[in-house]
């Protein structure tokens, strides 16, 4: 895939975070409901709680989960941050898919099991929001580099090292390769 434009990579990236954010707006609000059920002693807020839980909490958060890793996927490919070019961003995919299966295969059964033992939802209150944070702060401080070394390619012409070969210069100096300083 070829570079995005500037401003086809500035809209990919706010429909990312947009959707990113509604994703977390998301498990707040099953945050609060799971809670809610958990600690009201009115039968009628407890069954309420669970009922709205089954409104929104699978399809809209899996919608959300696979718009994410999709407009990431895009964001991978057509900038230079790549898919699997850096540790940061193999993470934030790995979270994602991670997040996205785990919505089909632990949140939806269980939300189907909720209103026999609401106490089983706390697993996804605690973990999607920790899971959420850390991708968030990985896109933010991109940590640990690349996940290999890339080799030189002769092709771009550009690069610092080719530039010091064509004037005897180590890119760093007035002095000429080899010049002691």
């Amino acid at each position: 895939m070829t570079r995005l434009s500037g401003r086809a990579r500035k809209s990919y990236l706010v429909a990312h975070i947009v959707l990113a954010g509604a994703w977390i707006g998301m498990d707040a609000v099953l945050g609060i409901l799971v809670c809610t059920a958990l600690i009201s002693d009115d039968t009628a807020v407890r069954a309420t709680s669970l009922q709205a839980l089954g409104l929104f909490a699978v399809w809209p958060m899996l919608i959300a989960a696979v718009l994410t890793l999709g407009t990431g996927v895009v964001l991978g490919l057509g900038t230079k941050y790549g898919l699997v070019r850096y540790w940061w961003v193999a993470a934030k995919l790995a979270v994602n898919v991670l997040m996205a299966v785990l919505i089909l295969v632990a949140l939806r059964p269980g939300i189907d099991e909720a209103a026999a033992a609401p106490d089983g939802l706390l697993y996804p209150v605690i973990v999607a929001p920790t899971l959420l944070l850390f991708a968030t702060v990985l896109s933010v401080f991109k940590p640990w580099g690349r996940i290999r070394k890339e080799t030189h390619d002769p092709a771009r012409g550009n690069d610092r090292a080719d530039q010091a070969l064509r004037t005897g210069r180590r890119g760093r100096g007035p002095g000429p390769v080899g010049a002691r300083r």
